[in-house]
This record gives structure tokens, sequence and C-alpha cells, in this order.
């Protein structure tokens, strides 16, 4: 896409240093991002890349289990879950801007996780944490556990009643 504004391929070169200095994932991954420290990182395994800008690449006001200066990993355990998650968040986007076409395109990864999460699916307390119109409380308890050293949670789907997804938090320094 970049190329098709640059003049010349010095012009392309500036254009993508541009974008670089301003990648959270780039500046994260050279200690230069405030809120996540290079060590907190994913290295060494295929799409580590992908894992870290899900981390570094936060919503301007958070999401379900994160902030805004920290993003999460999502991940749901069916395909059609993760789709109703998209499906309905960018319903939302473009409803913002009152245009209803869109033509983009996703990739789903196969992700195996080896951690302990908290399992928030039987435990009616955090019923709140799963409101579908407001962040406030998820954030709240996510502030809560990144403090204690939790590396995720696990929760029923608000878009897929009875479906489970995590969110893993990363490791905050």
């Amino acid at each position: 896409m970049l190329v098709r504004i640059a003049d010349n391929d010095g012009h392309l070169r500036d254009i993508f240093d541009l974008d670089n200095a301003t990648n959270d994932r780039l500046l994260a991954e050279n200690e230069r991002l405030p809120g996540i420290g290079v060590h907190e990182l994913v290295y060494g395994v295929p799409y580590c890349r992908v894992v870290n800008a899900s981390f570094t690449h936060a919503h301007p006001l958070g999401s379900r289990f994160n902030g805004r200066e920290r993003g999460a990993w999502y991940a749901a355990f069916e395909i059609r879950t993760a789709q109703a998650e998209i499906a309905f968040h960018r319903t939302v986007e473009l409803a913002e801007v009152g245009r209803f076409e869109d033509n983009i395109t996703l990739d789903d990864y196969l992700a195996d996780f080896s951690a302990q999460f908290h399992d928030l699916r039987e435990a009616p307390r955090f019923a709140g944490c799963r409101d579908p119109d407001s962040y406030v409380r998820s954030q709240a308890l996510t502030e809560r556990l990144l403090d204690a050293a939790s590396l995720g949670v696990v929760y029923p789907s608000v878009r897929r009643a009875g479906v489970p997804v995590s969110r893993a938090f990363g490791r905050r320094s």
C-alpha cells in the first residue's frame, strides 16, 4: 500500500522509517515504549511479533481485560466465537463513522498456552466483568490481577453464550 504514495525508492524508505518510528511493537522491542518492558515480550518462537503486537497495540479505550496502555492476546476456543467478536467490534467502529462498507482480510492463528490463567467461567461474582456494554469492571479486575502477577483469564464469551475464551495479559514488570 505504501508503494502507491511513494515517488521513488528513497521516498518509500523514508515512509517506512517514519512508520517504524511510530510503531509501538518496534518501540517496545527497543525498550522505548513506556509500560511494557523488553523482557515482557516473546522472542524465538514462530509469529512472536504477532503476539508482541497484541500487547503493544492496545485499543485507545482498552478492551474487556486490558487498558489503553497495554493490550492483551485474545484467544477464542472456537473460530466462530472470534468471528462474532470481530463482527461486533467492527460494526461498532463502522457505526462511529457512519459507513457500513468494509473490505478487510483477517488472519487466525492456532495458539498453544502453557500457563495458569484465572478461570472466571464458574465465578458469579465476576459476572459484571462480562457486561456487554462496559469494560469498567473487567479493566479494574485486570489491574488487580496484573499486580498479583496473573498471566491471564479464561471467561465465558459475551458474544456467544456458553463458549469460553481467554485473554493473556503477559507479564508486567
